[in-house]
């Protein structure tokens, strides 16, 4: 659960200005470069072709069909179905900032204060497990069992792996000199707490990989025993700051070592990761003493837009690629790709690598077999193809699994493709799937679906009576893409009409001039879940309507020309008034009427001034 407290604005606009739009929905959804924009089908409504835009420079998107916009916050508001606040700490986890937090009660910030201290005892007890693999007089034995497995020095040193020598207490009496030290101990996993209330070290004469998080944090280890003690790994237990099912040994160095990851290799151990890395291959990532599931790959699909599972061919392989093909269904969106590869059995990332080079195993890569051809290869081993009965069961054992895929032309394939191995109809397929019960993903992770907000039909229209467009809205909108041109606009705009347009204009303008360097995104952001952000939404609309044809410098011109219309209407009500206030005091409506003559002197030149002005303004 995301921590309480209001999140800072200035950390939001920081926030927004780091991440690119492009790249947060381009995981989720498959975008294609259309001109100068990025375009889809609408994650949030049903429909066939593309009207989903995404703004590169403004760092916005709008959908044309339903009226869905906003910002990088926003869309995953919308898509995953979060809250605000985790919708930031979801964006801050993958620009690697940590969230602050104002308003905190007492106990919130006694809460936060402990997660820091027991971060930063984490890197000391990194450091400690270094010194000790350099330094101590039973590591030799850690150090040249990593020699046997090819290891070097420097990746060694990379990956920070070090080694907790053996005795009940040698973490304890290092770091656990007070009460409250040791209790942070405890929080952080590194001591067990017998009944009796005897505390022990819970690495002991292990090889020991820190884990760490998406922002570089040790936030737990994973120990590989040197002798014949079981488990062969121990991992952490689940503690404040680590959650195994969400966390990916690797990932943090892999993202560190490739700027734009394409791919990335998921194994089953840690010495799997580093053997690769230390073949030059720095795109391992694995589980920490877990299955895959869905979390992982979500996770490892907002860094790159292809995984290959890489297991070994045993038994127990071919069951870890089942249960990882079970939770991939569901987040094979289009654009994401899915590969497996089975090695020879009684080899592993780690053996192929040390034996045949980096060559050798990216030549059994380049082999893996995609998630479709795994997927009916699998089932296969459970029907016989070949005959009516095999057919019927291929149908039934792959059609409940074809359910979680989410909607897309990927789906659709599948479909198309158990069609033709069956010999049905694409209708007979589609009316079975129809007739399936509805399917829990693995890790009961809802659909995104339409946000109730968007389906409402009550939208601010951008067009006034007659097919003119509102000149509030069209210079909000112009603001909203070129905020800069607040700076030298009046301090607020006529609101007679007190129009939500209006209002939002002026307080625009307000905030602006308070936060001159606010971006599009860091506008929408401000009002996000407040009713002048449909408003917003709806100004978003006439800037894409515009297309290629607006830039900054056109932006702020028509904004500048709104600003000349409206106050030239202004003055003409205000003309008009005077027109209509001497019409009923004195019934006259033209110069020749015959009332005119009853007019003062001062009345008539009045009256006179007043349709000549009116005249020289345009669009009475």
């Amino acid at each position: 659960m995301a921590a309480k407290g209001r999140i800072p604005q200035y950390f939001i606009d920081d926030l927004l200005s780091r991440v690119d739009i492009v790249d947060v929905i381009n995981r989720r959804v498959s975008l294609k470069k259309t001109g100068k924009n990025y375009s889809a089908r609408c994650p949030f409504h049903d429909e066939k072709t593309p009207s989903f835009s995404v703004n590169p420079d403004k760092q916005f998107y709008y959908c044309f069909g339903c009226g869905a916009g906003g910002n990088a916050i926003g869309f995953l508001m919308d898509y995953e179905r979060q809250d605000f606040p985790g919708a930031v700490d979801n964006l801050a986890h993958i620009a690697g900032l940590e969230v602050p937090r104002e308003d905190l009660s007492p106990q919130q910030q006694v809460k936060q204060e402990r997660r820091k201290t027991i971060y930063d005892l984490m890197e000391q007890v990194s450091a400690y497990y270094q010194k000790q693999l350099r330094s101590d007089a039973q590591s030799q034995r850690a150090v040249d069992y990593l020699k046997r497995r090819g290891l070097s020095g420097r990746i060694a040193r990379d990956f920070n792996i070090g080694f907790a020598p053996p005795g009940w207490d040698n973490l304890l009496k290092t770091f656990g000199d007070t009460e409250e030290h040791k209790q942070q101990l405890i929080d952080a996993g590194m001591l067990i707490e017998k009944e009796d209330g005897k505390l022990y070290d819970r690495f002991r004469d292990r090889i020991m990989f820190p884990i760490r998080d998406n922002r570089g944090r040790v936030i737990a280890f994973g120990g590989r025993v040197l002798g014949d003690d079981k488990p062969k790994y121990l991992n952490s237990p689940e503690t404040d700051i680590f959650h195994k099912g969400k966390e990916l040994y690797g990932l943090y160095q892999a993202r560190q070592n490739n700027r734009h990851l394409e791919q990335l290799l998921v194994v089953e151990g840690y010495m799997d990761v580093v053997a690769l890395a230390q073949h030059g291959i720095m795109t391992g990532i694995a589980t920490l003493g877990t299955a895959s599931n869905t979390e992982h790959l979500r996770t490892a699909f907002r860094y790159a837009s292809e995984l290959i599972f890489c297991f070994d061919g045993d038994d127990a392989g071919r069951k870890a690629a089942e249960r990882a093909l079970e939770n991939a269904l569901p987040v094979m969106e289009d654009g994401r790709r899915i590969r497996f590869l089975f090695l020879p059995e009684g080899d592993d990332p780690d053996s192929v690598v040390n034996r045949d080079g980096p060559a050798g195993f990216q030549k059994l890569l380049a082999g893996a077999a995609p998630l479709e051809r795994y997927f009916f290869e699998s089932l296969y081993d459970q029907t016989d193809p070949d005959t009516l009965e095999g057919k019927a069961r291929l149908s039934k054992l792959a059609l409940p699994r074809l359910q979680l895929l989410p909607d897309g032309v990927f789906r659709q394939l599948m479909l198309d493709s158990l069609a033709e191995r069956t010999g049905l109809s694409r209708q007979s397929v589609d009316t079975l799937l129809s007739q399936q019960q509805p399917v829990v993903e693995p890790e009961d992770t809802p659909a995104p679906k339409v946000p109730e907000q968007r389906r409402s039909t009550q939208k601010l229209t951008a067009k006034l009576p007659g097919g003119r467009r509102d000149p509030l809205l069209f210079a909000l909108a112009m603001l909203l893409f070129n905020p800069k041109g607040a700076a030298t606009s009046p301090t607020s705009i006529a609101n007679e009409d007190d129009s939500a347009a209006a209002s939002l204009l002026n307080s625009t303008i307000a905030l602006l001039r308070k936060r001159p360097n606010s971006s599009t995104a860091m506008l929408l952001g401000h009002w996000y879940g407040q009713p002048e952000y449909e408003v917003m939404t709806e100004a978003l609309k006439t800037i894409e309507l515009l297309g290629t044809e607006l830039n900054d410098e056109k932006a702020e011109t028509a904004f500048f020309d709104t600003l000349a219309h409206l106050d030239a209407q202004k003055s003409t009500a205000t003309l008009r008034s005077h027109v209509d206030k001497l019409r009923v005091s004195n019934e006259v409506d033209k110069p020749e009427s015959a009332n005119y003559a009853e007019l003062s002197e001062a009345d008539k030149q009045q009256l006179l001034t007043i349709q000549q002005l009116l005249k020289q303004k345009h669009r009475l």
